[in-house]
């Protein structure tokens, strides 16, 4: 089986990891974070979502392809802001994904939310 990197360009990286990965009909999105798109945690969200789209994209696939989702809050207090953006993003999916979510303080430069997906390439079953 091949691997094959997924990556959008000006993607800022803050460790050794490929932002997304594709082998088997199967993608894998590294967590996604967006400290630059504000302090807290609703633009976090948004922009982490933003980031996943993108790569999604990149990937040849959209947001309905999403079968698992783990949300990573720095603080549980803010499940329901996250979640109203995050709704609001799954909204129109036939099959909204699977998902978790919990606190899992210390996020990588001190986000308030990480975002991880894992999808599929295509649906034939």
């Amino acid at each position: 089986m091949q691997k094959k990197a997924i990556s959008v360009d000006g993607s800022k990286l803050y460790g050794p990891y490929t932002p997304g990965v594709k082998a088997g009909g199967v993608i894998w999105l590294s967590g996604q974070i967006d400290v630059d798109n504000g302090d807290d945690v609703r633009s976090q969200t948004a922009g982490a979502l933003a980031k996943i789209d993108a790569l999604l994209e990149a990937a040849g696939v959209n947001r309905e392809a999403v079968c698992f989702a783990q949300v990573l809050l720095d603080d549980i207090n803010d499940f329901a802001a996250m979640n109203e953006v995050y709704g609001a993003w799954v909204e129109n999916m036939k099959i909204k994904p699977a998902r978790a979510a919990f606190e899992a303080g210390a996020l990588p430069a001190g986000a308030k939310v990480e975002i991880v997906v894992q999808a599929i390439e295509s649906n034939n079953e």
